[in-house]
């Protein structure tokens, strides 16, 4: 019997590749509702600021495994079009606060309404909570096993 293949992976492709897969058309999907933006996968790092008010550059760096530079490259890039602002972190000079601009703040909910309206035709419910917990486990062990090397 042979698998069902689905873009490039079938039935008996690891199971990160599914994962990937998941990743990938949920991306196509936002990207799809934020046409007129030029975003793709960086939008995170405006959720994360907008999640996590005064983070700054190390912690986007620590929390998507990015170099310094690709990050602050994003980050000028979000900060020229008005999304981000950054401030001196009044207990270390050195370092920046980063927080999201009133124009950051009125697309964070329309980017979550979008995220919810996906899972929603996908089929991600509520009851799946046990399904996110153990992925949410495998993730950062994945995280761990390469910290430690």
């Amino acid at each position: 019997m042979e698998d069902e293949i689905f873009q490039g992976i079938e039935d008996r492709s690891p199971f990160v590749a599914w994962i990937h897969n998941i990743s990938l058309n949920q991306q196509k999907y936002m990207k799809s509702k934020f046409s007129d933006y030029d975003f793709g996968h960086d939008i995170r790092y405006i959720m994360f600021i907008y999640d996590h008010p005064n983070c700054s550059q190390e912690d986007l760096v620590n929390m998507f495994c990015q170099s310094k530079g690709n990050i602050a490259k994003i980050l000028k890039k979000f900060e020229d079009e008005g999304y981000i602002k950054r401030e001196v972190n009044p207990e270390n000079r050195r370092k920046y606060m980063l927080n999201v601009t009133e124009k950051g703040k009125d697309l964070a909910p329309k980017y979550r309404q979008f995220a919810k309206d996906w899972e929603k035709e996908v089929g991600i419910t509520d009851e799946d909570g046990i399904l996110k917990e153990r992925l949410k486990e495998i993730a950062i062990k994945g995280m761990k096993l390469i910290e430690d090397k």
